[in-house]
């Protein structure tokens, strides 16, 4: 399969992907930008103390922070997928806290990601991960890249 088969041909794809070591520990975000005209680019970038779910959510908000204009985002983390799409509605209603009242966790980051969605062409994507989908592969070898040595 072709790493543009699932492309959408009038918005910039971003293929998005977190990493880390020990979890909480090292981490690295991944994201692997198509523009419609078919130039790539390739970004990432890591922390020395993180989790897996803030790289997964570094690498969405850099997505939206490097591009302009509609954005088709593929992530294989169904936690910022359900998130953004779904839980974020709840948890700014009720004041930044869980169906079990408790504080949402990296809610730093999820306030920023929702800030730079605003007024963008937003289509949100999950993709398996580790499934040899080319878009993934490659973010996921980004933010393996990303990780601080």
């Amino acid at each position: 399969m072709n790493h543009l088969d699932l492309a959408h041909p009038t918005l910039t794809v971003a293929y998005t992907d977190g990493a880390c070591k020990n979890n909480p520990g090292r981490g690295g975000w991944g994201l692997y930008l198509i523009e419609p005209s078919g130039e790539e680019q390739k970004l990432c970038g890591g922390e020395a103390d993180t989790t897996n779910n803030r790289m997964e959510l570094m690498a969405t908000i850099e997505a939206l922070k490097n591009t302009d204009g509609g954005l088709q985002i593929w992530t294989d983390s169904s936690y910022v997928k359900n998130g953004i799409t779904t839980w974020i509605h709840g948890w700014k209603k009720k004041g930044w806290k869980t169906a079990a009242g408790k504080p949402v966790k990296n809610q730093d980051l999820w306030v920023e990601l929702d800030q730079l969605r605003v007024g963008r062409e937003v289509d949100w994507q999950w993709v398996k991960g580790h499934s040899g989908h080319p878009g993934n592969e490659m973010a996921d070898a980004l933010a393996n890249a990303g990780v601080p040595a």
